[in-house]
Order: C-alpha cells, then sequence, then structure tokens
C-alpha cells in the first residue's frame, strides 16, 4: 500500500481544499440553525426524510469523507486514480441529494474534486475532469429549475421574493439566475485548472532544476576523482622514470667503485661519491613525490589549507600575500575542494606568468555567497585573446560546476584580478 498511496504533497492546495470544504461543512450544517428561527418559513417540498436527522447525518457524513480522502492520493495506478476521482464525484451527489442546498454546497465540492484530478492527470484529463464538475453543475441547476426532487429534498431553494412574480416573469428571472451561475462557475473551474496547472509547473521545474544541480555536483566529484587519479598515475611515472633512472646511475657508480677499489682508490672515490649524490637526489624526488600524494585538501577546514598553500608559495616565490578569509557557513567537500584549486590554479598562474611582487587574496561570505577574489599587480593580459590559456579554462570548470560566476579583469601592465561567486543556497 506504501506504494499505492502517498501524502498530499501540496500544501498551499490541501489548505484551499480545507476552506472548501470548511465552506461546505458550514452549508450543510446550517439546518441547525434555521430551526432556531422564531417563524420558520417551511417549504412546500420538504416532506418524507427531508426532515429525518439521520438523513442528514448521511450527507455531511459524505462532505467528512471527501475531506479525509485529501489526505492520501493515490499514486502510478491509473485505474485507481480513476475510481478515486469517480469516489469523489459520488460522495459529492449523495452530499446534496440528501442535504439539499446544490447551488450553495455542489460547486465546493466539485472545486475539490477538480483539484485532486489536477494532482493526479495530465492536462488532458484534467480538462476531462472539468468538463464532467461542469456538466454535474448544470444537471444540478436544471434539476433545480425543474423542481426534481431526491427523497422530498429540493435540491435548491427558491429566492422567497421571486414567489411574488408572474409566472413568465418568474422562469425568466430563474432561468437568467441559473445561466449567470452556470457562467461564473465555469470562470472558475477554468481559473482553479489554470492555477493548479501553473503550480504543478513551478514545481516540477524546481524539482528538475535541484535534480540537474545534483547531477552536475556528481559530475563535477567524479572530475575531481578522475583528476586525482590522474594526478597519482603522473606522479607514479614521475617515480618511475627520476627515481629509476637515478638508481641506475647509482648502480653503475657502485659498480665502478668496485671495480676501481683496488686498482685506482682515488678514482673508486670519486664514482662513489657520485653513486652518494645520486642516492640523495633519488631520495629527494621520493620525498616530494610522497608529500605530493599526502596533500589531500579534504582533510582539514579551507581556512588551514589555504594559509599552509599560501606559506608555501611565498616560500618558493617571495611574492608577498595579504589575505582574508572570512567565512560562517560549513562547506560540502567538494566545495571546499573546488574553492582550494582555484586558489591554488590562480596563485601557479601568478608565479609562472605574471612577475608580480605582491597578491591580495580574500574569501568573504556575504549576502548567501561566496566571494572569492585574487588581485595581483604583475604585467596582466588581454583576457578577450586569452581566455582558456594560463589554467583559466580550470578555474572556469570548476565555477561553473558549482553554479558560480566567474569575472576576470585585466589589463597589459595593470596586473589581473579574478573574481568569482558561487551562490550558497544552491552547493548547501
Amino acid at each position: 500500500m506504501a506504494n499505492i498511496w502517498q501524502r498530499h504533497s501540496f500544501r498551499l492546495l490541501l489548505y484551499l481544499e480545507w476552506i472548501l470544504l470548511g465552506i461546505a461543512l458550514l452549508t450543510a450544517f446550517s439546518w441547525l440553525i434555521s430551526p432556531l428561527h422564531p417563524h420558520p418559513r417551511p417549504h412546500p417540498h420538504h416532506h418524507g426524510l427531508a426532515d429525518a436527522v439521520w438523513v442528514k447525518v448521511l450527507g455531511i457524513s459524505c462532505i467528512a469523507l471527501l475531506g479525509v480522502m485529501g489526505l492520501r492520493l493515490p499514486n502510478n495506478s491509473k485505474l485507481i486514480q480513476a475510481i478515486y476521482i469517480a469516489g469523489g464525484f459520488c460522495l459529492s451527489w449523495v452530499a446534496i441529494l440528501f442535504l439539499g442546498k446544490g447551488e450553495r454546497l455542489f460547486p465546493a465540492l466539485l472545486l475539490i474534486v477538480v483539484i485532486r484530478a489536477c494532482l493526479l492527470f495530465s492536462l488532458s484529463g484534467r480538462i476531462f475532469v472539468a468538463a464532467l464538475a461542469y456538466i454535474s453543475f448544470l444537471a444540478v441547476q436544471i434539476m433545480s429549475l425543474m423542481r426534481i426532487n431526491f427523497l422530498g429534498i429540493p435540491l435548491g431553494k427558491p429566492v422567497p421574493l421571486l414567489g411574488r412574480l408572474p409566472p413568465k416573469e418568474l422562469n425568466g428571472v430563474l432561468l437568467s439566475l441559473a445561466f449567470n451561475s452556470a457562467l461564473l462557475f465555469a470562470l472558475v473551474l477554468a481559473f482553479v485548472v489554470l492555477l493548479v496547472s501553473a503550480v504543478l509547473a513551478e514545481h516540477q521545474s524546481r524539482s528538475k532544476l535541484l535534480q540537474a544541480h545534483r547531477r552536475l555536483r556528481d559530475y563535477a566529484l567524479q572530475v575531481e576523482n578522475q583528476a586525482t587519479l590522474q594526478e597519482r598515475n603522473r606522479i607514479a611515472r614521475e617515480i618511475h622514470d627520476s627515481v629509476g633512472h637515478y638508481l641506475t646511475a647509482q648502480s653503475i657508480q657502485l659498480e665502478n667503485t668496485a671495480l676501481f677499489l683496488i686498482t685506482d682508490p682515488i678514482k673508486a672515490q670519486d664514482h662513489l661519491t657520485k653513486a652518494r649524490n645520486l642516492g640523495k637526489e633519488a631520495l629527494t624526488n621520493i620525498r616530494l613525490s610522497v608529500a605530493t600524494l599526502r596533500k589531500n585538501p579534504l582533510q582539514r577546514s579551507l581556512v588551514s589549507i589555504i594559509e599552509q598553500l599560501i606559506t608555501e608559495f611565498q616560500a618558493h616565490t617571495n611574492i608577498a600575500i595579504a589575505y582574508q578569509v572570512n567565512l560562517v557557513s560549513l562547506l560540502p567537500t567538494e566545495t571546499k575542494t573546488a574553492l582550494y584549486r582555484i586558489i591554488q590554479e590562480a596563485l601557479t598562474n601568478i608565479s609562472k606568468h605574471s612577475q608580480a611582487t605582491q597578491v591580495s587574496l580574500s574569501i568573504q561570505e556575504i549576502d548567501k555567497q561566496i566571494t572569492l577574489s585574487v588581485q595581483d599587480n604583475g604585467c596582466g593580459f588581454n583576457p578577450k585573446q586569452n581566455t582558456t590559456g594560463f589554467g583559466l579554462q580550470g578555474i572556469q570548470e570548476r565555477t561553473a560546476a558549482l553554479q558560480g560566476s566567474l569575472t576576470i579583469v585585466s589589463q597589459p601592465g595593470q596586473g589581473c584580478q579574478i573574481n568569482v561567486k558561487i551562490p550558497l543556497s544552491l552547493i548547501n
């Protein structure tokens, strides 16, 4: 049953149903108030079961059952959905047949059924159910004009003042009222169908947008993992090529040492020194490779890894960096990684190409978005002539993966400024 029935997912429409249901119940309970009138005017057609309390209770129970049905909506099965809507129509008809007051009670009940049909069916199904509701309304109007009663209960209540009119004028007035009521109800039905359709379309668009954003984040994470794997493979090749080269050369030098150890000790000492130097260089390469593998920005806070990145940058380049970091929200791992890589790529570009002596870095959380700015006083360049070089393509891809915006301000001889804005509403 869990797969067949689902909760009402649109609270606004559910509240609208409750308002219509309240109007219907107030209309249904009006029979409790009418006997309190000092001189009740009995209707000429009220006889038989019309005044029986159990008949009225049965009609009110149908309205209450129609309201309870709205707490769960059928899911997936078209047959059950059709039976569900047909049950709503049946309960509406039974309610007015036992309670009367069709001109006041029936429209609210039909609107409830139409709203639920809009949630279950496509546009063609919505129009079909709305047409059935309108036909039902017209049928009640015609039956009321023809004074067709069920169990002696009139479907409509004539206006007392109209009883003083001549029969011809009375029929004309009743026809005019029925026509105006039918026209007004048609407009209300059209408005309800269009309103619910607009709400559903907005909800579906928002759901598709969230799904696309989740897929984009998953794709960004996959790209990050693939980039990490490629980086590790590159380091493995470097270890194999560079360290393997050093160890091979060291092996040759050790063989020469053994060869000249007795005949030419001085030459053997020279080969031994070279072998020792080669071993030191191989060890240095291994340490650099292992340190690169150990660098994982996901294991610490973004502030700490940025500070370490700045310290290493200043130590290797002698370029001064003034930085300011102001982050309050807890960022997802992929967002932290993307921001770290953007800053890393920007600083790498500065060290390679800008000839700068000063760098300013700022990360701020302002107006529900993260603003990243990296500015240098280097040689600058023309962004229109260079949009993919200098590592800018990687920055653009990481920014786009977070649904952010990238702005590059630079001119030859006037430095460069990279601005990245990422909305927190999407990444959280």
